[in-house]
Protein backbone atom coordinates (compact mmCIF):
# COMPACT_ATOMS: atom_id res chain seq x y z
CA UNK A 1 0.00 0.00 0.00
CA UNK A 2 1.43 3.48 -1.11
CA UNK A 3 1.54 5.90 2.18
CA UNK A 4 2.85 8.89 0.04
CA UNK A 5 0.57 11.54 -0.04
CA UNK A 6 0.56 14.92 -2.39
CA UNK A 7 0.58 18.12 -1.08
CA UNK A 8 -2.17 20.02 -1.69
CA UNK A 9 -2.04 22.36 -4.60
CA UNK A 10 -2.87 25.95 -3.91
CA UNK A 11 -6.00 26.49 -5.91
CA UNK A 12 -8.53 29.76 -5.56
CA UNK A 13 -11.72 29.96 -7.21
CA UNK A 14 -13.20 33.12 -9.00
CA UNK A 15 -16.32 34.14 -10.95
CA UNK A 16 -15.29 34.20 -14.34
CA UNK A 17 -14.40 37.66 -16.12
CA UNK A 18 -15.06 38.82 -19.56
CA UNK A 19 -10.95 38.25 -19.90
CA UNK A 20 -11.40 34.43 -19.08
CA UNK A 21 -12.81 33.45 -21.97
CA UNK A 22 -9.59 34.01 -23.82
CA UNK A 23 -7.65 32.07 -21.38
CA UNK A 24 -9.99 29.28 -21.23
CA UNK A 25 -9.77 29.07 -25.35
CA UNK A 26 -5.99 28.97 -24.79
CA UNK A 27 -5.75 26.41 -22.28
CA UNK A 28 -8.34 24.66 -24.12
CA UNK A 29 -7.50 24.60 -27.63
CA UNK A 30 -5.92 21.29 -27.29
CA UNK A 31 -7.05 18.07 -28.53
CA UNK A 32 -6.07 16.22 -25.82
CA UNK A 33 -8.07 18.30 -23.15
CA UNK A 34 -11.25 18.63 -25.38
CA UNK A 35 -10.86 14.66 -26.15
CA UNK A 36 -14.12 13.93 -24.76
CA UNK A 37 -15.87 17.23 -25.32
CA UNK A 38 -16.52 17.86 -28.88
CA UNK A 39 -13.20 18.96 -29.59
CA UNK A 40 -11.18 22.49 -29.52
CA UNK A 41 -14.08 25.41 -29.74
CA UNK A 42 -14.16 29.09 -30.72
CA UNK A 43 -13.69 31.78 -28.77
CA UNK A 44 -16.82 32.57 -29.20
CA UNK A 45 -18.27 29.95 -27.42
CA UNK A 46 -16.13 30.89 -24.33
CA UNK A 47 -17.36 34.48 -24.39
CA UNK A 48 -21.21 32.71 -24.17
CA UNK A 49 -19.94 30.26 -21.63
CA UNK A 50 -18.01 32.72 -19.19
CA UNK A 51 -21.08 35.35 -19.28
CA UNK A 52 -23.58 32.20 -18.58
CA UNK A 53 -21.55 32.16 -15.49
CA UNK A 54 -21.55 35.20 -14.29
CA UNK A 55 -25.66 35.22 -14.32
CA UNK A 56 -25.17 32.08 -12.81
CA UNK A 57 -22.81 33.25 -9.93
CA UNK A 58 -25.34 36.04 -9.27
CA UNK A 59 -28.64 33.78 -10.09
CA UNK A 60 -27.44 30.68 -8.23
CA UNK A 61 -24.48 31.49 -5.95
CA UNK A 62 -22.34 29.21 -7.46
CA UNK A 63 -21.56 28.74 -11.24
CA UNK A 64 -18.12 27.22 -13.27
CA UNK A 65 -15.30 29.34 -11.79
CA UNK A 66 -12.23 29.92 -12.94
CA UNK A 67 -9.37 27.98 -11.18
CA UNK A 68 -6.11 30.18 -9.90
CA UNK A 69 -3.20 28.50 -8.91
CA UNK A 70 -0.80 29.50 -6.40
CA UNK A 71 0.69 32.52 -8.77
CA UNK A 72 -2.93 33.86 -9.71
CA UNK A 73 -2.28 32.19 -13.28
CA UNK A 74 -5.21 30.88 -14.94
CA UNK A 75 -5.39 26.78 -15.29
CA UNK A 76 -8.74 26.14 -15.83
CA UNK A 77 -12.19 25.98 -14.37
CA UNK A 78 -14.28 23.69 -11.71
CA UNK A 79 -17.82 24.06 -10.17
CA UNK A 80 -21.37 23.41 -10.93
CA UNK A 81 -24.38 24.76 -12.92
CA UNK A 82 -27.59 23.79 -13.60
CA UNK A 83 -27.53 20.82 -15.76
CA UNK A 84 -27.38 22.89 -19.55
CA UNK A 85 -30.05 20.15 -21.33
CA UNK A 86 -33.31 19.44 -21.39
CA UNK A 87 -33.80 16.47 -24.18
CA UNK A 88 -31.72 13.57 -21.88
CA UNK A 89 -29.27 13.43 -19.14
CA UNK A 90 -30.09 14.84 -15.21
CA UNK A 91 -32.94 17.91 -16.17
CA UNK A 92 -33.40 20.41 -13.64
CA UNK A 93 -30.49 19.08 -11.35
CA UNK A 94 -27.07 20.40 -10.61
CA UNK A 95 -24.14 19.45 -12.28
CA UNK A 96 -20.14 19.32 -10.92
CA UNK A 97 -17.59 19.36 -13.36
CA UNK A 98 -13.82 20.52 -14.43
CA UNK A 99 -11.81 21.24 -16.96
CA UNK A 100 -7.63 22.20 -16.74
CA UNK A 101 -4.98 23.01 -19.05
CA UNK A 102 -3.07 20.12 -19.89
CA UNK A 103 0.43 21.53 -19.07
CA UNK A 104 -1.76 21.24 -14.88
CA UNK A 105 -2.87 17.58 -15.14
CA UNK A 106 -1.59 15.03 -12.38
CA UNK A 107 -1.25 17.76 -9.53
CA UNK A 108 -4.20 17.49 -7.81
CA UNK A 109 -5.83 21.13 -8.83
CA UNK A 110 -9.30 19.37 -10.09
CA UNK A 111 -9.66 17.64 -7.14
CA UNK A 112 -8.75 20.32 -4.60
CA UNK A 113 -10.82 23.10 -6.67
CA UNK A 114 -13.98 20.70 -7.02
CA UNK A 115 -13.62 20.14 -2.94
CA UNK A 116 -13.81 23.66 -2.70
CA UNK A 117 -16.75 23.71 -5.32
CA UNK A 118 -18.77 21.12 -3.00
CA UNK A 119 -18.26 23.28 0.27
CA UNK A 120 -19.99 26.13 -1.70
CA UNK A 121 -22.40 24.47 -2.90
CA UNK A 122 -23.29 22.52 0.34
CA UNK A 123 -23.65 26.35 1.34
CA UNK A 124 -25.91 27.40 -1.15
CA UNK A 125 -28.27 24.64 -0.25
CA UNK A 126 -27.78 22.34 -2.77
CA UNK A 127 -28.81 18.44 -1.29
CA UNK A 128 -27.62 17.08 -4.37
CA UNK A 129 -24.97 17.25 -7.55
CA UNK A 130 -24.35 14.76 -10.45
CA UNK A 131 -21.16 14.55 -12.94
CA UNK A 132 -21.57 13.73 -16.56
CA UNK A 133 -18.19 11.78 -17.46
CA UNK A 134 -17.64 10.03 -20.84
CA UNK A 135 -16.81 6.19 -19.72
CA UNK A 136 -12.98 6.66 -21.35
CA UNK A 137 -12.24 9.49 -19.54
CA UNK A 138 -9.99 7.72 -16.96
CA UNK A 139 -8.79 11.30 -14.94
CA UNK A 140 -12.70 12.52 -14.30
CA UNK A 141 -14.05 8.99 -13.46
CA UNK A 142 -10.82 8.99 -10.81
CA UNK A 143 -11.99 12.12 -9.80
CA UNK A 144 -15.47 11.35 -8.96
CA UNK A 145 -13.92 8.88 -6.89
CA UNK A 146 -11.70 10.78 -4.77
CA UNK A 147 -15.15 13.33 -4.03
CA UNK A 148 -17.11 10.23 -2.96
CA UNK A 149 -18.85 9.96 -5.88
CA UNK A 150 -21.11 6.72 -6.68
CA UNK A 151 -21.83 5.69 -10.20
CA UNK A 152 -25.47 6.04 -10.54
CA UNK A 153 -26.16 5.03 -13.97
CA UNK A 154 -24.44 4.03 -17.53
CA UNK A 155 -25.83 5.39 -20.67
CA UNK A 156 -25.16 5.92 -24.50
CA UNK A 157 -24.64 10.14 -25.30
CA UNK A 158 -27.05 11.32 -27.53
CA UNK A 159 -24.45 12.79 -29.46
CA UNK A 160 -21.55 10.85 -30.40
CA UNK A 161 -23.41 7.53 -28.90
CA UNK A 162 -20.76 7.48 -26.54
CA UNK A 163 -20.94 5.10 -23.22
CA UNK A 164 -21.14 7.64 -20.23
CA UNK A 165 -21.70 7.49 -16.61
CA UNK A 166 -23.95 9.82 -14.47
CA UNK A 167 -22.16 10.02 -10.70
CA UNK A 168 -24.11 11.47 -7.47
CA UNK A 169 -23.44 12.59 -4.24
CA UNK A 170 -25.95 13.69 -1.54
CA UNK A 171 -24.40 16.83 0.02
CA UNK A 172 -27.48 16.98 2.92
CA UNK A 173 -26.19 14.26 4.55
CA UNK A 174 -23.03 14.70 7.11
Amino acid sequence: MNDITRPVPVVRLRVPTAEDARHWHRLFDDPDVMEFHGGPAPLAEYEELTARQREHAAEHGFCLWTMLDGNDDVIGFTGAQPWPHTSFGPVGEIEIGWRLGRAYWGKGYVTAAAEATLERVRAAGVPTVVAMVDARNDRSVAVTRRLGMRLEETFVTPVGKRKAYRFRLRLDRP
